[in-house]
């Protein structure tokens, strides 16, 4: 798809629209296969990005597959549920009115249903969701190494709430 079709369908303001990439990423397969999807993120991370998908697959890291979420209609609990690995999504923080770092191309969830988003009550996102570091495509200190040597932010390290799948990189100013 296009950077145009992955944008289709959302309010954006052009100043988010004129910074957004659409960048192919390999990755490895639960099935085996090393395969290609394509993540919408900020044109700053778009090598590091790629050279991170790069050594996830040199790791056999399984991925179930990658998507914009145009293609879930922008529904983020539609994509967590059929467990795409996406990027930007124009939206806010769940329970909050704050902008997400998903918002301006900062952020990475990679499966969500091995890696899911679990909020201080005990609240699992996406239902059905589980935590296991025994499963395949479960994200592992080696795994957010991978991201934190360039920088980024392990939802996984938060004390308040636990989103597993959740990588980012806000912009420093």
């Amino acid at each position: 798809m296009s950077l145009e079709e992955a944008l289709t369908g959302k309010e954006i303001p052009d100043d988010i629209r004129e910074v957004l990439a659409l960048i192919p990423v390999p990755f490895f397969s639960f099935d085996g296969e090393v395969r290609e999807g394509q993540l919408v993120v900020h044109r700053e991370l778009e090598k590091e990005v790629q050279d991170i998908f790069k050594k996830l697959v040199d790791t056999r890291f399984p991925i179930k597959q990658i998507a914009p979420v145009v293609a879930y209609g922008w529904d983020d609990d539609a994509s967590m549920a059929d467990n795409n690995t996406s990027a930007f999504n124009y939206r806010v923080i769940f329970n909050t009115d704050r902008l997400s770092n998903h918002s301006y191309g900062r952020a990475i969830d990679i499966n969500p249903l091995q890696n899911p988003y679990v909020l201080s009550d005990g609240t699992v996102m996406p239902k059905g969701a589980h935590y296991d570091l025994l499963q395949p495509g479960t994200i592992t200190a080696e795994v957010a190494d991978l991201f934190r040597l360039r920088g980024w932010s392990w939802g996984g390290d938060w004390k308040d709430r636990k989103d597993w799948q959740h990588f980012e990189k806000p912009k420093v100013d």
